[in-house]
């Protein structure tokens, strides 16, 4: 599903989500708290960040997987149309090579 500029939904949700997540990170360094609150807040912000990322990595690696094999089977079975029409090909080349030469 691309849109005009060629951003997939997937892009778009990730740039949405990236960019709350660096909004919390900036509301949680400019709230007035504690250091050690902050830097609990932070730690878990980098987990939840780390988290996603690993999530999206995942669901990346299965979608290329599955294109990968979908292209490899549409090769395959491109390849044996191909093969046959050649062998069609060549098999009407000889009967017709046969009727030249006795002709």
């Amino acid at each position: 599903m691309n849109d005009d500029r060629g951003f997939s939904a997937g892009s778009v949700l990730l740039a949405f989500v990236l960019g709350g997540i660096v909004g919390a990170g900036v509301a949680l360094l400019t709230a007035p708290q504690s250091g050690r609150e902050t830097r609990e807040k932070l730690k878990e912000l980098a987990d939840e960040t780390r988290k996603k990322a690993s999530e999206y990595a995942g669901q990346a690696k299965d979608t290329f997987s599955h294109a990968i094999e979908s292209g490899k089977h549409y090769v395959e079975e491109k390849k044996s149309l191909i093969s046959t029409a050649i062998d069609a090909g060549k098999e009407a080349f000889e009967k017709e090579k046969e009727k030249l030469s006795k002709g």
